[in-house]
């Protein structure tokens, strides 16, 4: 079937062009220090280069050939235990040969020692093989790192500076099980009746009078959550009332749990239940389990109260992954369509060669490209973030191997790589989740009527690709957050973005590229949805002030901001405004590339051509819809309390 990084020259360009390997090479090798370090940026490069080679090739012989039966026969619940379906589990043996699971793990605890944006690209290769074998070898090699990094994090891992690597780790035991294969790690944080809304978690960790931790509760839609080692998020602080800090995310902490145990004839001992597997749309090759936990020993993690923290760290990388996850369903679904779409031949011509169906490919060709160029750039300042911010926590920005940086300058990149990382992490989830699901449902319209059979694979990537929108934070949560962060930063600022707004404007006038003053029209189109917003925020909450006393304004207008009461017009047009800032975001990256490889300004040309009449249309959606629905909603809310009360 070829090889799935030889044949994508978009995903070439990145690795061999245009990814700033150097800084990430130099932390990753400890500035050469480390034993068996590269000797320079080229060597380490070439390295990872042969590693997409040899996983390209393995995933279209191994994985893509086999999809369809992993599809068909799905995971099994046999006496308490998850079975993969036969080829599946022939696959996971040799991923253990290959020893990927170690591919982002030091040397020093048996890994190869790739920079983590290694794993996301072989993410998307997986993920264009099949999602489920995808999804659950992240839980391998993954969770290992998430180990590595809250030992880190904690301070429980002890460094040799002079040597350049690791002397000893918290949780080396399991790491080195994940490493071979033997097992895996999982994420539990879902409860019934508590999903996007964490502070209703239930889950409770309790401490006896010898320091022991037990958790006990119940957990739901956790992915590979047959695995041995699940970070587990549950209720140690009792609240007083609803005002207490303890009552929501501050009194839940973090716990790694093991859920069996293996004797040495490998009979298992069950701790935790796997109550039942979830039958699902799509994705039939991962297990998705509800456990039971009753009073399950436990090891904190970090201290008590900070499980928001610890979670939010994995979930921040999961997002990431889920978007390099849903590119590679997006690459499987254009090549599906335009390999049909050239051999279909209707009215005397191939299909592809038909305006509406050569469009819809172009179409999904230039999102693909979009959503690249938006993860790339997002993996790439996370891990630079991840990186530096370990450098200054563990006191090694004050060592030798900062090198000629000081713990200052690298707290300065720091909040730079965290500002840019933070700023696209929500908007790739949403914009790749969401055409994923577009462009499997493109292909499966493009195949026609053998599209909505099973023989082709049109309707298998498009019921895989459902569960992007939902799964770890659903699309509505991303449009939240990126919502509350443009905004936020406005009323944090709102000086420097009458500055932005302003030199955009000039550039939107006075630049001599095109494509510049094309983008920058397209950033002073975001600004302008951003101020109306603000502006009628701002005018609801002044209007919320009828009646109180003028000495009570500054601090109820500055200070006394209720999320849910203040910002109903922000939050219904959410989604609408990170479309816009998704647009511009991709166009930024795009143009950037632009300036320095003449090649890809056709790419841009493509993607901004499609992405200004979009942002024109949500514009226009934000500045005219909104008001009725709101007035309705005011008014139902008004009866219903007041019914409440006549009760």
């Amino acid at each position: 079937m070829g090889n799935f990084y030889k044949d994508n020259d978009d995903l070439r360009f990145y690795v061999e062009q245009y990814l700033d390997w150097e800084p990430l090479v130099d932390l990753t090798e400890y500035r050469g220090r480390a034993k068996d370090s590269f000797k320079n940026t080229a060597e380490a490069v070439e390295f990872y280069g042969d590693i997409l080679d040899l996983v390209g090739q393995f995933v279209a012989d191994d994985i893509a050939p086999h999809a369809e039966a992993i599809d068909k026969n799905g995971v099994q619940l046999v006496d308490g235990e998850a079975i993969l379906p036969e080829p599946q589990a022939s696959i996971f043996e040799k991923l253990k040969a290959l020893e990927l699971h170690g591919m982002c793990l030091p040397r020093e605890l048996g890994g190869q020692n790739c920079p983590l944006i290694m794993y996301l690209l072989t993410c998307e290769m997986f993920a264009r093989a099949d999602v489920s074998v995808c999804a659950h070898h992240g839980f391998h090699g993954g969770m290992a790192m998430a180990m590595l990094v809250f030992s880190l994090r904690e301070g429980s891992t002890k460094w040799d500076v002079e040597k350049g690597g690791i002397t000893e780790t918290r949780f080396a035991k399991e790491i080195e099980e994940i490493r071979k294969g033997e097992a895996w790690g999982c994420m539990d944080i879902t409860e019934p009746d508590a999903g996007s809304d964490m502070a209703r978690l239930r889950a409770v960790g309790e401490q006896d009078e010898d320091g022991n931790w037990f958790v006990t509760g119940q957990k739901i839609f956790i992915t590979s959550g047959h695995g041995k080692y699940h970070f587990v998020i549950a209720r140690t602080e009792k609240a007083g009332d609803p005002d207490d800090p303890f009552a929501g995310l501050k009194g839940l902490s973090f716990f790694l749990v093991p859920t069996y145990e293996d004797d040495a004839d490998g009979n298992r001992k069950r701790i935790v239940e796997i109550v039942r597997l979830e039958e699902k749309l799509g994705h039939h090759g991962s297990a998705t389990a509800s456990l039971s936990f009753e009073r399950a020993p436990a090891q904190l993690v970090g201290e008590r109260g900070e499980g928001f923290k610890y979670m939010l760290l994995l979930m921040n990388n999961a997002r990431l992954g889920v978007g390099f996850e849903a590119l590679g369903l997006c690459e499987a679904a254009h090549r599906m369509a335009r390999e049909y779409a050239a051999e279909r031949v209707s009215m005397g011509k191939t299909i592809d060669q038909h305006e509406m169906i050569a469009d819809y490919l172009e179409e999904m060709q230039t999102d693909i490209q979009g959503i690249r160029a938006l993860a790339m750039y997002g993996a790439w300042h996370e891990e630079m973030a991840h990186k530096v911010e370990l450098m200054v926590d563990s006191g090694l920005a004050d060592t030798e191997l900062a090198g000629d940086a000081n713990a200052a300058q690298y707290r300065s990149q720091l909040k730079s790589y965290k500002k840019k990382a933070r700023r696209v992490t929500p908007l790739l989830k949403y914009v790749a989740a969401e055409q994923a699901v577009a462009i499997a449902r493109t292909n499966v319209q493009i195949h026609g009527g053998v599209g909505y059979t099973k023989d082709y694979g049109a309707e298998k990537l498009l019921r895989d690709a459902m569960v992007f929108p939902i799964y770890e934070g659903t699309s509505q949560i991303q449009a939240l957050m990126a919502m509350k962060d443009t905004l936020g930063g406005i009323l944090k600022n709102p000086r420097g973005f009458i500055r932005r707004l302003a030199q955009t404007r000039w550039r939107s006038m006075s630049a001599s590229d095109p494509l510049e003053k094309r983008l920058a029209k397209l950033q002073l189109l975001s600004f302008s949805v951003q101020q109306h917003l603000v502006a009628r925020t701002a005018a609801d909450k002044g209007r919320a002030l009828a009646g109180k006393p003028i000495s009570e304004w500054p601090e109820r207008f500055f200070k006394d901001w209720d999320p849910k009461r203040d910002f109903a017009f922000a939050m219904l047009h959410a989604e609408r405004l990170t479309q816009i800032l998704a647009d511009v975001a991709i166009c930024e990256v795009l143009y950037e590339q632009a300036r320095r490889f003449p090649d890809r300004r056709e790419v841009l040309v493509r993607y901004i051509e499609r992405a200004e009449p979009r942002c024109r249309y949500n514009q226009d959606r934000i500045n005219s819809t909104g008001d009725r629905l709101l007035a309705k909603l005011t008014h139902d809310h008004s009866g219903a309390q007041t019914e409440r009360k006549a009760g």
